[in-house]
């Protein structure tokens, strides 16, 4: 994880940081086949099958998935179903990519336990598991075809790739006492030529990669109460987004020691939106139209950044970056303070982060640490609890603070690691409006600690093996208190309680593949992660907690 880097390779969806995953190619691997499969507590059952085949020059690979589990709680169900498929072409000096992909998922919504102490209200300790929305649901569609096309002419790589997804969504949910029912289409269209060069100029090699990001969404939304209503909605939502981009980036190796890179990305994104109301329907009840919304947004992300190794053991890092979010499509038709549909177009978000580091490796020990901060403005905040009553632009905020990492071998049959994160989150102006009948109203914030960021964060790791063919591993996390979402006064008095969460996993290879036994949560710890505070009654909030102890065994069988 990289963060605040990839934003100018990755735009918009990059503003945190980028996750580098790698997938199987499938001309670099030959024919296989291997099946997984799980059964764990709250009658939790997973599995997957996976094929791949090759030639000289094509390959294909595909997967099924299917994951169905009980739950923690009540209303927790969760059934998934995904198909995948990869086929690679080797066509002389170029390759085409193909990949297609289906997926469903039906998940039911238990919501939060609510606490509130001025009336002795508290569901977390009463009734940990139950739920207060037994008839809430979402069930989701998708579908996912892609398609690139890499050619190299001589050094040159050029690459155009094209996407479409889309995905349904169908939801019902009783808010305050008022039953909604949405049914969502949401449609994306990308297209992302790129071309990757390299080259010299006198003792400097460069790696250029330069390129176009066309993307067009489509959101189209049915509101209505009940799902046999739904053939004549009271709102009819279409919202569309396109967003254009060009980009640079040179990675240049100044010496055999020295790498610096540079960056730049410049983005416009357009809303075009439009909310028809029927006043004949059958949930109609006061019911009024969004007015339209057409709206053309800028921004733009760089980077600079440079490693160099001292020697075979040190090496300095140093990087500064602009990143930047648009608010989706699917995220801008809410309700304003008086409960009137708007569509709300949230100034885009960007953040300038710094960070400065050093790693240590010598033998079977290596060791980081980095200093950061980042500057935050315009946080797109989405608030869960009002049905967008708080979706608003946070006022300015800085995160700074350490990491240190460590992996260690002591022994061949040994391997500890340790991550440690320090983090002083904060707002550094601004006024929120509140309301006087709950929080209070013209709420000053500067100085107060961002929520849901945790001053604190620990994770300890441990690998045994015990033979060659049989490990025992655990990782311990810990995280410190952190305010809760909507609490940007920090006024509640309650926190999210630290919590620190043991996992334990036994693991012995076969000839014929594996099996694990996995215990997670190994000490039953009550805890959560996530609540978020009532905009509407002062210590009121909603907490969401997360499973206890959960066993677990998976086998995995492997042909090759």
């Amino acid at each position: 994880i990289l963060r605040g880097a990839g934003a100018v390779l990755y735009g918009d969806g990059a503003s945190a940081g980028v996750i580098n995953i790698v997938t199987r190619s499938p001309l670099k691997h030959g024919p296989q086949l291997e099946a997984y499969g799980r059964v764990a507590s709250f009658d939790t059952f997973e599995g997957q099958l996976y094929g791949s085949r090759v030639s000289d020059v094509l390959g294909i690979n595909a997967t099924l998935y299917g994951y169905s589990s009980g739950g923690y709680r009540d209303n927790n169900r969760n059934t998934q179903r995904n198909a995948t498929a990869n086929l690679r072409w080797a066509l002389g000096d170029g390759v085409l990519d193909l990949q297609l992909g289906t997926d469903h998922q039906d998940l039911r919504l238990p919501g939060g336990r609510l606490v509130r102490r001025s009336t002795g209200l508290d569901q977390l300790r009463d009734d940990r598991r139950g739920t207060n929305t037994p008839d809430d649901y979402s069930e989701r569609d998708g579908n996912r075809v892609a398609a690139t096309l890499s050619q190299r002419i001589g050094d040159a790589e050029l690459s155009v790739g094209f996407e479409y997804r889309d995905k349904d969504l169908t939801s019902f949910a009783m808010l305050g006492g008022f039953a909604q029912y949405r049914a969502d289409a949401l449609e994306l269209a990308s297209l992302t030529p790129r071309l990757r060069l390299p080259f010299a100029t006198g003792s400097l090699r460069h790696r250029l990669t330069a390129g176009i990001d066309l993307h067009r969404w489509r959101y189209d939304s049915r509101r209505t109460d009940r799902p046999e209503n739904v053939s004549r909605p009271t709102n009819q939502v279409d919202v569309e987004q396109t967003i254009e981009a060009l980009y640079v980036q040179d990675v240049v190796e100044v010496a055999k020691a020295t790498i610096v890179s540079l960056g730049y990305r410049v983005a416009r994104a357009r809303y075009d939106a439009q909310d028809t109301v029927d006043t004949g329907a059958p949930s109609c009840f006061f019911c009024a139209a969004a007015p339209p919304v057409q709206e053309t947004q800028r921004q733009h992300a760089w980077e600079v950044g440079v490693r160099h190794a001292l020697d075979g053991a040190w090496t300095l890092v140093a990087r500064g970056a602009r990143s930047y979010r648009f608010v989706n499509a699917e995220e801008v038709y809410e309700f304003d303070a008086f409960f009137s549909p708007e569509f709300q177009i949230l100034r885009p978000q960007h953040a300038t982060t710094y960070e400065a580091g050093v790693e240590w490796q010598r033998r079977r020990l290596w060791t980081r640490a980095t200093l950061f901060r980042s500057d935050v403005h315009d946080e797109i905040h989405l608030d869960p609890y009002s049905t967008g009553v708080g979706n608003r632009n946070l006022p300015k905020s800085r995160r700074r603070g350490l990491e240190l990492e460590a992996r260690w071998r002591p022994a061949a049959a040994w391997q500890l690691g340790a991550a440690y994160a320090y983090t002083d989150a904060r707002f550094l102006e601004g006024v929120l409006p509140g309301s006087a009948f709950a929080i209070g109203s013209n709420l000053s914030i500067a100085g107060k600690r961002v929520p849901l960021v945790p001053e604190h964060k620990l994770n300890l790791s441990a690998g045994w093996d015990w033979d060659a063919r049989t490990r025992l591993s655990g990782v311990l996390t810990a995280v410190s208190s952190q305010f809760m979402d909507n609490d940007e006064p920090n006024t509640l008095g309650t926190k999210i309680p630290a919590y620190a969460v043991v996992d334990l996993k036994l693991a012995r290879r076969f000839g014929w593949g594996r099996l694990a036994l996995a215990v997670n949560n190994l000490f039953d710890e009550d805890y959560y992660s996530y609540a978020v505070r009532s905009a509407f009654t002062a210590d009121l909030y909603s907490a969401y907690p997360l499973p206890g102890r959960t066993v677990g065994l998976s086998a995995e069988l492997r042909l090759d």
